[in-house]
């Protein structure tokens, strides 16, 4: 290379280099201003809002109140002892079937039987003194009539005919308390002899020895208390007898359905209607328990004594019906889909949480508000439904169990108005008006105003908030206690 060329391109290369740094600031500046123009526009836009969507589905569907329960024989005895004495031979033992008039038990007899022997001889004594008053008596009455003869003829004294009237008296007088001493004596032995055959102890009632509290050869004293020996159970009825919460207790009227599941019984259900609601509460640890009770047959025994059961009382039921959860209804304010009661949408639990956000929001906190979901096993039979489509007023079969006993409440199953999001095919919602029926805590049954298969808004997503940690591990805890002074903001154990 000529020295005119090196002497050409040296002046080139620190201009190559200012362009360089010129468009490097450029980049660095316009990247600066684009960030602080999202922090200030792009940061503060709000973010699309994410739905929770739900299917109507046609299933069977029921209102229920549950409780926990036990089961008990409707019939039984407790077998005791009516005498003292030993325990002398017991016939039968837990779980043997009796029949009415069996022998169960034997008590010793010996001093029954010594009191009844001395009892009989007590009565022959009084019995042959009064036959020698008697024979008394006769001759205290021939002499009175001597001796009133010999005073007609002045042969005797005054005086010795009114001693013989005397002698008559006492005579009859004595004749009288001997007969009453004599009864008094039969009752006592009437007595001894009962005593005597309650010695042996028979079945009052037919059915299974369910428990034997006493041991062959124990000493039963009555007189502090009557002995239970054994108790006999007719197991062919059984009594469920379920604690209900004051809060719910006035949902239930006598009469009505009922079933139940039991530990191991695999989902089977045994049904019967409410027979007694019993007005005295039972109060443990301030929480008020009513007692309900209803009756199952039990015909192959597979229901015992003391089992646990869960219990359910039907409130109202829709069969074939099409339901959609509780969070996507939104009820209006002041009463406007009240149709058919001041308190319609009151019944159904979510309504107030529902009321107090904007009727276009649905009620996706209805069911935090009623306190969690309260769900029984799963009906027989149930599932979604293949005949129909439609959703309209009186197609879905559903039937009331009558007025939930409140105040002023309406009866479960009145058709109250409501609003849905309802999804369209291209992404978009709109609100539509529906009438529902039945409903619970957690679903409403649905008689007008949409279709099987349709998707409702059933709530709004939740973001997720990031956990705050502590960036210096050196600063100091609430409370002015620095690290290793104690617990942590994580609550755990000093080390």
């Amino acid at each position: 290379m000529t020295d005119a060329a090196k002497t050409s391109s040296a002046p080139s290369r620190p201009r190559a280099r200012r362009r360089w740094v010129i468009a490097v600031v450029v980049l660095l500046v316009a990247g600066g201003f684009g960030g602080l123009a999202w922090k200030q526009w792009g940061a503060a836009r709000p973010k699309e809002v994410e739905y929770i969507f739900a299917t109507v589905q046609r299933t069977q569907f029921e209102d229920l109140v549950s409780a926990t329960g036990s089961l008990q024989p409707r019939d039984y005895v407790d077998v005791g002892a009516q005498v003292s004495g030993q325990l002398r031979k017991l016939h039968v033992e837990v779980g043997n079937d009796v029949t009415e008039g069996q022998l169960l038990a034997e008590i010793d007899a010996e001093q029954s039987a010594a009191r009844v022997d001395a009892s009989r001889a007590s009565l022959r004594a009084q019995q042959a003194q009064l036959v020698l008053n008697q024979v008394n008596l006769q001759k205290a009455e021939r002499d009175l009539q001597r001796l009133q003869s010999l005073l007609k003829d002045e042969a005797t004294t005054l005086e010795l005919v009114q001693n013989a009237e005397t002698t008559v008296g006492t005579t009859r007088a004595q004749i009288n308390a001997q007969k009453a001493q004599i009864e008094q004596t039969q009752a006592s032995m009437r007595v001894d002899e009962s005593n005597l055959k309650y010695t042996k102890i028979y079945a009052p009632m037919a059915g299974t020895v369910v428990s034997v509290t006493a041991k062959q050869g124990q000493t039963l004293n009555t007189n502090q208390s009557a002995p239970t020996i054994l108790r006999i159970a007719d197991q062919s009825t059984m009594t469920v007898q379920t604690q209900v919460s004051e809060a719910d207790v006035t949902k239930l009227r006598v009469g009505m359905p009922a079933y139940f599941t039991t530990l191991g019984s695999q989902g089977r259900r045994w049904y019967g209607r409410l027979r007694k609601i019993e007005p005295t509460p039972t109060v443990t640890n301030n929480v008020v328990l009513y007692n309900a009770l209803f009756d199952v047959e039990n015909h192959n025994n597979s229901l015992m004594a003391q089992m646990t059961a869960q219990v359910f009382f039907i409130v109202a039921e829709a069969r074939d019906a099409l339901v959609v959860p509780m969070s996507a209804l939104t009820f209006p304010r002041g009463g406007a889909g009240r149709r058919d009661g001041a308190a319609a949408a009151a019944a159904t639990p979510g309504a107030a949480a529902s009321d107090a956000s904007a009727p276009s929001v649905p009620a996706s906190a209805a069911s935090a508000a009623t306190g969690g979901e309260r769900r029984g096993p799963r009906a027989e039979g149930g599932g979604p439904g293949r005949a129909g489509n439609g959703g309209g007023a009186g197609e879905p079969r559903s039937r009331s169990m009558g007025p939930r006993g409140g105040a002023g409440a309406p009866a479960p199953g009145t058709p109250r108005t409501a609003t849905v999001k309802v999804a369209a095919e291209d992404g978009s919602l709109t609100e539509r008006e529906v009438t529902i029926g039945v409903s619970s805590r957690v679903q409403a049954q649905i008689l007008s105003g949409l279709q099987e298969g349709e998707r409702v808004v059933a709530g709004v997503k939740q973001p997720d908030t990031p956990r705050r940690t502590n960036a210096n591990p050196q600063q100091p805890q609430p409370g002015g206690m620095g690290p290793g002074m104690g617990a942590g903001a994580g609550g755990g154990p000093r080390r």
